[in-house]
C-alpha cells in the first residue's frame, strides 16, 4: 500500500542528500611548491580556457558535478561552451584542452607532482601536498 509517511520520508531524505551534494565546496589547487598565494577567477579561467599557458591545467570528468560548478562559476560557461572554445583552439593548433583525470584524488596527485600544474577539486580532497589558491563561490 502507498503510505504517505514513507513518501514524505523519501522526499526529505532526497532533499538532504541533494543539499549535501550541492554544498560540496570546489577549490582551485596548485602544488605546495608553487609560489602563488592566490589567484583570481579571471586568471584561473584564462588558464582553463587556453588563454594563459603559464600553468598546466587538469580537469575532472565532464560528468562530474564539481566540473560543471567550476566552469559555470569561474569561467561563466557551461559544458557545451567550454567544448566549443577548445574545439576552436585545437582546430587552429593553438592549444590542447586540459588533461581529464578520473577523480579528485588523481587531480591532487598530479598537481602535487608538478610545480606548474593547476586543478580543481572538492575541498575535502585537499591535503598538504597542494595549496588552495581560489575557493569557487
Amino acid at each position: 500500500m502507498n503510505n504517505p509517511f514513507n513518501k514524505g520520508c523519501m522526499i526529505v531524505a532526497a532533499a538532504l542528500a541533494w543539499s549535501t551534494f550541492a554544498q560540496a565546496e570546489v577549490v582551485v589547487i596548485v602544488s605546495a611548491k608553487n609560489a602563488a598565494a592566490s589567484m583570481t577567477a579571471a586568471q584561473v579561467a584564462d588558464i582553463f580556457l587556453g588563454k594563459d599557458t603559464s600553468l598546466t591545467p587538469f580537469d575532472l570528468p565532464s560528468s562530474s558535478a564539481p566540473r560543471g560548478e567550476f566552469y559555470t562559476k569561474v569561467a561563466g560557461k557551461d559544458e557545451a561552451q567550454v567544448k566549443a572554445v577548445w574545439a576552436r583552439l585545437v582546430f587552429t593548433g593553438k592549444s590542447q584542452p586540459p588533461k581529464e583525470l578520473a577523480s579528485s584524488a588523481d587531480v591532487v596527485k598530479q598537481v602535487a607532482s608538478g610545480e606548474k600544474a593547476i586543478g580543481y577539486v572538492e575541498k575535502s580532497a585537499v591535503d598538504g601536498s597542494v595549496k588552495v589558491v581560489l575557493t569557487v563561490n
